[in-house]
């Protein structure tokens, strides 16, 4: 069913539909997979890059954050805190020498510049705020961090995004208690980290990268305005705000975007904070968005230079197409004086060439048709001509058969017995050239009646006439058209030899010649000069016998040509007083030619 609609679609769509198939449903399928696979490909590489990103960021971020867990660590320790922290001081003096004596927070500012700056709080009243020791009051006691300081486990730190009391700016800020067992009494320390060197870290990051505490406030950015912000705060995706690690596409900002998550827990620490790194996703396909609609460009214009080309393509082939078809169909009313002109090498082209040979050789085919017929025509016309000739003579035949059989038995009754054969010989010969027809009839038939004539009219001449039949045996049953030899026999009589006084001989042969039976007539008559025979041969070729009563040579002639080709036509050879000779050749076994 497919096929036979295929079959049934017009060259032009059959084009156009191979090109969907074939070129125009595999390049769009590949464009499309090439296209997600580079999309693919870049959001992979940006997220890989990214992963890396946040790792170097998370790295020296835990750089910068063990450097304050080990300041801290190393300050809980120290025995001479304890000592300057708890004690109870009896006057200011003591108070300022006990501080100016304790350097260690000093000492670590100004040895760790990731330490911006260090504040321990004690519950002493003897004590004075000096931006390093601090009395706590009652906001800061009440506070969340403080009071889970005070409640956790001895060692354990935690992170926080505290406002310093000095500048009052806001730092990421360690926070963990200090236990002094011997005193029975404790205190908090907080160590803020520098916030110049964090944010530097993720001023070198090119995407939208952040530090978020537990309490998902951004304690740092590389972009302007988000630090001190809580994720609330930002144009969020709220799913996503709680992840705690992993990679997730989400809307940030109203922008289809790609979120990497990734915590830091420090040793020791109770709560962890969260690497947030975000990356626009138009913004990492724009390149191979660029590159898609560059090569989309490309492949439609392709595409349309494709389909404008099979168009032309279809357009001529169709034309070249339907004019073949329109001269077929004039051939096939039967016009066949036409010949069509169709430029080119190509198939169709071959087709015009060879449509053109085909009605020349049909032309040819008519005309040898054409041809046959007219000679076919001919030859019944001059066969006809024999037979209306002999029909002339036809008045009331039986009546003159048995008169000439009456006058042969008186004859031979009275002893005249060459009368008698005479006029059986004439009676005979009579009888055959009424029975003649339009056929064939065999060369021994036609010497016989050869015989009957040469006899008859050596009857006549007496002495003056004599003739030989030389036939070969062979010849005798090849066909041949009737009253062929005959007339070639009665003209040597009456022309060559009838004003000849001396007389003289007629000669028949017919001999084997390869595959021809030649037939040769000769007389040693008078013979006829070269512009006679001239003569005789265009008489012959162009007008019709004069002769009454009588079978012409140009009949004789003619039926041999039409009957057997144009070569086996009568070919004469005659000198004057020599005599003349006529010829002819026909097939072995007498194959008709027409």
């Amino acid at each position: 069913m497919l096929f036979r609609a295929l079959n049934d679609m017009k060259l032009r769509t059959k084009l156009f539909l191979s090109f969907i198939v074939v070129v125009f449903i595999p390049v769009l399928v590949v464009g499309i997979l090439l296209t997600n696979e580079l999309r693919n490909m870049a959001l992979g590489n940006a997220t890989d890059q990214t992963l890396t990103n946040v790792q170097r960021v998370k790295a020296r971020t835990a750089e910068l954050m063990n450097v304050a867990i080990d300041s801290a660590y190393r300050l809980a320790n120290d025995e001479r805190l304890g000592a300057v922290a708890t004690r109870k001081y009896e006057n200011i003096y003591d108070l300022v020498q006990a501080y100016r004596d304790y350097t260690d927070f000093k000492e670590n500012r100004r040895l760790y510049k990731e330490v911006s700056n260090i504040r321990f709080y004690m519950d002493n009243p003897t004590l004075l705020d000096n931006w390093e020791f601090v009395q706590p009051e009652q906001a800061i006691v009440q506070s969340a961090w403080y009071q889970k300081a005070l409640n956790s486990t001895n060692g354990m730190i935690s992170w926080y995004y505290l406002e310093d009391d000095r500048d009052h700016k806001k730092y990421l800020s360690l926070v963990r208690k200090v236990n002094f067992p011997e005193q029975g009494s404790n205190g908090v320390l907080s160590i803020n980290l520098n916030m110049e060197m964090l944010n530097s870290i993720l001023s070198q990051e090119s995407f939208e990268t952040m530090i978020v505490d537990d309490s998902n406030t951004i304690v740092a950015a590389n972009r302007s305005g988000m630090v001190g912000k809580t994720m609330a705060d930002v144009d969020f995706q709220k799913d996503v705000i709680m992840e705690q690690g992993g990679s997730f596409d989400a809307y940030v900002d109203g922008n289809e975007s790609r979120v990497l998550i990734e915590p830091i827990m420090p040793q020791s620490s109770m709560n962890a904070l969260r690497i947030i790194s975000v990356f626009s996703i138009a913004s990492i396909v724009k390149d191979a968005n660029r590159i898609n609609v560059l090569a989309l460009m490309v492949i439609s214009a392709s595409l349309v230079l494709a389909i404008i080309l099979i168009y032309a393509v279809a357009t001529i082939l169709s034309k070249r197409m339907l004019r073949l078809s329109k001269h077929i169909s004039k051939v096939a009313t039967g016009n066949l004086d036409i010949a069509l002109k169709i430029d080119g090498k190509d198939e169709i082209g071959q087709l015009s060439r060879q449509f053109n040979a085909m009605v020349a050789s049909i032309n040819g085919l008519v005309a040898e048709v054409q041809e046959s017929n007219r000679q076919k025509n001919l030859l019944e016309s001059k066969q006809n001509e024999i037979k209306l000739k002999m029909m002339a003579s036809q008045i009331n035949p039986h009546f003159l058969f048995n008169a000439l059989e009456s006058i042969r038995m008186k004859a031979h009754l009275k002893g005249e017995k060459e009368i008698s054969q005479v006029v059986r010989l004439l009676g005979k010969l009579m009888r055959r050239n009424i029975e003649i027809g339009t056929g064939m009839t065999k060369l021994s038939s036609e010497i016989d009646i050869v015989r009957c004539y040469l006899d008859i009219q050596k009857f006549r001449y007496e002495d003056r006439l004599q003739y030989s039949l030389l036939i070969d045996p062979r010849a005798g049953d090849t066909n041949i058209p009737p009253l062929i030899i005959q007339p070639l026999v009665e003209n040597a009589v009456i022309h060559g030899l009838e004003n000849k006084t001396e007389g003289g001989i007629v000669y028949v042969k017919a001999e084997m010649d390869g595959n021809l039976i030649r037939v040769d007539v000769f007389d040693n008559g008078e013979g006829m000069s070269a512009d006679k025979i001239a003569q005789l041969t265009t008489s012959m070729n162009e007008t019709e016998d004069d002769e009454n009563n009588r079978i012409g040579l140009r009949n004789v002639h003619l039926r041999l040509q039409l009957t057997f080709g144009s070569e086996h036509g009568l070919v004469f050879k005659s000198e004057p007083g020599v005599g003349t000779h006529i010829t002819f050749t026909i097939p072995l076994g007498g194959e008709f030619h027409v």
